[in-house]
């Protein structure tokens, strides 16, 4: 995405002719004003594109916008049924609770059951073996037969049949209480199983509510891609939109300078073009009252001089080792070099001269300055990044060697240095017009 907004935020085409000496006929028509003219057109063209691609972001960013709506539903949902599987665990665990709290009350009851039925076990032991030794029921027939009187025979009567009452209570006390025990057991089992159960589902619950966390935490990270996802597109459509910008504007200053540049020109010939009529009219002037005598001819103007050059086509823009060069790198095309210096405050200088096209903060290349320049009739443009501050801004013109920011380390870099770039021709995304600039210096 990102190349295809930048390959259409291209860097113009300048030719800045005011920006050198003065060019020969032939070059000042090759940059004339016609030509930058219909450069200028051609950004127009060019930045019309752009807005149709913005268009097209545009239209994206609301269907991304719209399917991050969808997403917070989906997760608004799954943290709704997240809450409503806690609610049931937290269920599950009083339920637990109350449950072990019964058991442990059937345990201390099953307990009090045990010991009684053991006290009647003895007591029944202890009246088995009485029988055994007496001869049984034999001994309350003897106590009937031994009454002194038919009252002292009724309360014998009453007191055997007491008796044997009391034997028939122990007896189905002691089945009532084995029939409790044996009901309690049931329950405690019972509560077992249902506490094995419970406990069964709330692991359940617990693998179904890590999956939900784990689906969860997929869709934020699906919508926290889809958002940075966003945010970059926006950056890069306002970016190619300010480098758009930014080279009308500058396209639109290079046509004032050579306006001024064909005015000065123009003037310049206009004023050759009167001494040369001065001299004539002079010379004519002496033939006709001299008789023939011949007088010194004024000499011929001076030609205009070039700038003095100082070295190559360009100039290193900065002191410093080239750790880094032209061509493959780190499984990448790096399309420049890198020049190292590990001084304080080192300064940067512009390689041309030339008028800024773009001075700003880039998240790759820190901060950075693209300069145009235009020289013996062909454009450049120069780049120069990863500078801890910039000196020039947008537009402005700058000469050879003028100071135009400090080595750095900003952006996407690892320790200082500046990466220089020289292409011939406009700057894109892919960096096809990149050329080796230690070349040209």
């Amino acid at each position: 995405m990102k190349k295809q907004i930048l390959s259409l935020a291209v860097v113009s085409t300048l030719s800045l002719g005011s920006l050198v000496s003065p060019l020969s006929v032939n070059e000042a028509k090759a940059a004339s004003i016609s030509e930058m003219q219909k450069e200028k057109n051609a950004l127009q063209n060019k930045r019309s594109g752009i807005n149709s691609e913005i268009n097209k972001n545009k239209s994206k960013i609301g269907e991304l916008q719209t399917e991050q709506q969808s997403l917070n539903d989906q997760i608004k949902k799954l943290d709704l049924g997240v809450e409503d599987a806690e609610k049931k665990i937290e269920v599950k665990n009083a339920e637990i609770a109350q449950t072990t709290a019964e058991i442990e009350q059937l345990k201390v009851e099953i307990a009090e059951l045990i010991k009684r039925i053991e006290k009647r076990n003895e007591l029944l032991k202890d009246k088995a073996r009485s029988f055994q030794e007496n001869g049984g029921t034999v001994n309350y027939i003897d106590v009937l037969l031994g009454a002194q009187s038919f009252s002292d025979f009724v309360d014998r009567v009453s007191a055997v049949t007491t008796i044997v009452q009391a034997d028939k209570d122990i007896l189905e006390q002691h089945r009532l209480d084995k029939e409790e025990l044996e009901k309690k057991q049931n329950e405690v089992e019972t509560k077992l199983n249902n506490l094995q159960g419970m406990k069964k589902e709330l692991e359940a619950l617990k693998v179904k509510l890590n999956d939900q966390i784990k689906e969860k935490n997929k869709l934020m990270s699906t919508l926290k891609h889809e958002e940075e996802q966003m945010h970059a597109e926006n950056l890069e459509m306002s970016e190619a939109a300010d480098v758009l910008a930014a080279q009308e504007a500058a396209m639109a200053q290079a046509i004032q300078l050579e306006k001024k540049r064909q005015a000065e020109i123009a003037a310049e010939r206009a004023r050759q073009a009167e001494l040369a009529r001065q001299r004539a009219a002079a010379a004519a002037k002496a033939k006709s009252s001299g008789g023939g005598s011949t007088s010194t001819p004024a000499p011929d103007p001076e030609p205009v001089a070039a700038a003095p050059s100082s070295g190559g086509m360009i100039i290193m823009p900065a002191s410093g080792r080239i750790s880094s060069g032209l061509g493959s790198r780190w499984g990448s095309y790096h399309a420049g070099i890198d020049i190292a210096n590990r001084g304080s405050n080192v300064p940067i200088h512009a390689a041309a001269d030339g008028v800024v096209i773009r001075s700003y903060y880039s998240s790759s290349y820190g901060n950075v300055i693209f300069v145009a320049h235009s020289i013996n009739g062909q454009t450049w443009t120069t780049v120069y990044a990863h500078m801890s501050a910039r000196m020039a801004s947008n537009g402005q013109v700058v000469s050879r060697g003028q100071r135009i920011g400090t080595m750095g380390n900003t952006g996407q870099s690892y320790g200082q240095h500046l990466h220089f770039e020289l292409h011939r021709g406009s700057w894109n995304a892919s960096k096809s017009n990149a050329v080796n600039p230690a070349a040209y210096w």
